[in-house]
């Protein structure tokens, strides 16, 4: 036997002793010059010719082996000349010899092969074992997400079932928005979208049960707070149980037509603060009970509240097709196109009765928010049409936006913190460096309105993007940076309700978040009377649509953060949640209240942070500003 084998021991040993295999070619060749053959071969003129005449012919095999149809499957003649002036007949000789020259080259070493044990369920590709851990956290950390949600209900069906909040700690329920149940509504979709099947039962069943009565007996209701938690509560939960073959035709709870129903019924009620004001904006009042409605004591609107109701009145519209209700929600934001604005940007006020913007207090806080917000998701709500009759809304936004960039956006010092700052006075008066929570929707809001919904990756890989996109979209990364930093820079993780800035021309001492470790500990200033916390959504909305669409998963680690902070000083051990008093302070005074909001909002945008983007996803559903998804039109199930 030849000392030398075809192989070496080397390749033996390779992956667990899964050697690699040689050419056939190599093999015989590598026999005859390491045995006896070698030396009977040569020693004569005819064993030469052999040899010669043996590789000879192998050449000739891998030259002219070529596909069948290879020159003229596509239907071309031969001669006609490809790109860069080579012949197909060239092109022949050359792939000959490109195939001459892959026989002479070494074969790759084959990759380490998983033992049909080790292979998953899914034999079509190698998971990523980083990447599957990481999603097993993600998937674990939305669990618990769900569990704080069952907590908070727990509290709420135990103590205050029918209220409309829970006080916690003192067992009770309180109605502050009407009587009609707001927590129950409010909290319906989330249960659903998370599969907290039980929880869908007993809300659905109550609303079935008592809802339609409560509208018909109770009396004040404010439009803008009813709308938004009651009424769009409702539309989310019909498309979300099945109505018009929305998500899930297999739900629990009552039929989704009687959510909608309850929807018409209650919008019935609402229609007449828009049909009692002389003008296309709306009274802030109804009485239910009597089918009529009023202005606020002092006369005024909120420019946020008469500009929040479209979402909910158009989707109405196209699920019941009654246009009445689309028709007039809409006949305000075609009246605020008329009015005089500043770059974009509008006061806090307006009058029902004189259709005109009142005083020039102009804020992306309490009373101006939203009103940016549903410029640009009434637009995207339109899917096909939003580029006719509606384009207004969008470039009523971009306006906006400029406006925000150009009047409202500063730096702290000394760390540089980018903030939206406020104009009491209008913008001939002072700039003010103070920024509600509430301004925590705007980052999600300018991301949404770049990308339209899809991921930054999609939008600038088909050259979506314009400068403005481009700009909105770095400055919503930066203010969400600002609204985290808010939370960090105090002693409990959680934010206040109102923080100030530290600019050259305001700066107060001794009024810092608690948190002597945040470098931000400088820039950011809490007075006392804005220290509460009343478990807010709007930081981590705007992280759930930053990760959607920027996929940094940077955002959900900064989501599970404040979630743990939640969990850690807010949660009542006998069920539900408490705002606090002061977020500076440890241990924090609890304020024994759990606003709707944390079910309909906060821990829903928490869940979603964790979930896979294909669950609601941004470029078919848009939210409304209590995080009811409505689907855009033309967006159906099956898409």
């Amino acid at each position: 036997m030849s000392k030398s084998l075809p192989y070496s021991m080397k390749d033996v040993h390779y992956d667990n002793a899964k050697f690699r295999h040689r050419s056939c070619f190599k093999m015989i060749t590598q026999t005859m010059l390491t045995s006896n053959l070698k030396r009977d071969c040569i020693s004569c003129s005819t064993g030469k010719f052999l040899v010669l005449l043996m590789i000879g012919g192998l050449a000739y095999l891998m030259l002219t082996n070529t596909s069948s149809g290879h020159s003229d499957s596509n239907g071309l003649a031969k001669g006609v000349i490809f790109k860069g002036g080579i012949k197909e007949g060239d092109k022949s000789i050359m792939d000959g010899g490109n195939r001459f020259r892959r026989f002479w080259r070494k074969p790759p070493r084959l990759p380490p092969r998983l033992s049909p044990d080790e292979k998953g369920s899914n034999n079509s590709f190698i998971h990523d074992p980083v990447k599957l851990n990481a999603d097993s956290i993600w998937i674990a950390r939305q669990q618990s997400v769900k569990k704080a949600f069952i907590h908070a209900w727990s509290g709420y069906k135990k103590y205050a079932m029918g209220f409309d909040e829970l006080m916690p700690l003192s067992h009770r329920g309180v109605d502050g928005l009407g009587g009609l149940g707001a927590t129950i509504v409010d909290a319906l979709d989330t249960a659903m979208i998370m599969g907290a099947d039980e929880v869908v039962t007993e809300a659905g069943s109550w609303i079935e049960t008592h809802l339609s009565h409560r509208i018909k007996e109770k009396g004040q209701v404010n439009l803008f707070e009813t709308t938004i938690r009651v009424l769009g509560g409702l539309l989310s939960a019909y498309h979300l149980s099945g109505g018009e073959q929305g998500m899930n035709s297999t739900h629990m709870g009552p039929k989704s037509i009687v959510y909608l129903e309850t929807a018409k019924q209650l919008a019935d009620l609402l229609l007449s603060a828009f049909t009692s004001s002389p003008t296309p904006i709306p009274f802030s009042d109804v009485v239910l009970r009597d089918h009529s409605a009023h202005p606020a004591p002092d006369g005024q609107s909120s420019t946020s509240e008469v500009s929040t109701l479209q979402l909910e009145f158009n989707y109405l519209s196209t699920v019941s097709g009654d246009p009445k209700y689309g028709v007039e929600a809409m006949k305000v934001l075609e009246h605020l196109k008329t009015l005089p604005k500043v770059e974009g940007l509008v006061p806090i006020y307006i009058s029902p009765h004189s259709g005109e913007f009142n005083g020039e207090n102009i804020r992306l806080g309490s009373r101006g928010d939203s009103y940016y917000e549903y410029l640009i998701k009434v637009w995207l709500q339109q899917g096909a049409e939003r580029d006719g009759n509606f384009k207004y809304l969008y470039d009523m936004y971009e306006e906006a936006t400029k406006g925000i960039r150009h009047l409202l956006v500063q730096k702290s010092i000394p760390k540089g913190l980018v903030f939206v700052g406020e104009l009491p006075s209008g913008p001939k008066g002072a700039f003010s460096p103070k920024m509600d929570h509430l301004v925590c929707f705007l980052p999600g809001t300018l991301a949404l309105g770049a990308t339209k919904g899809i991921t930054k990756e999609k939008a600038m890989k088909d050259n979506l993007l314009t400068f403005e996109d481009l700009e909105n979209l770095k400055l919503a990364e930066d203010l969400a940076k600002t609204c985290f930093e808010m939370y960090t820079v105090t002693s409990t993780g959680l934010a206040p309700e109102i923080a100030y800035f530290h600019t050259e021309d305001y700066f107060e001492q001794g009024l810092d978040g608690g948190n002597k470790s945040s470098e931000y500990m400088n820039d950011i200033i809490i007075k006392y009377a804005d220290r509460h916390n009343l478990l807010r959504p709007e930081t981590v909305e705007s992280l759930f649509v930053l990760y959607r669409i920027t996929e940094n998963p940077k955002y959900r680690e900064w989501g599970w953060q404040i979630f743990e902070a939640f969990e850690k000083h807010t949660k009542v051990d006998s069920g539900g949640y408490s705002s606090l008093d002061d977020v500076t302070r440890l241990p924090p005074q609890r304020r024994d209240k759990m606003e709707t909001f944390f079910l309909g909002e906060t821990l829903k945008y928490l869940y979603l942070l964790f979930a896979d983007s294909t669950v609601i996803p941004l470029d078919k559903f848009v939210f409304n500003t209590e995080a009811h998804p409505f689907p855009i039109k033309g967006m159906s199930k099956s898409e």
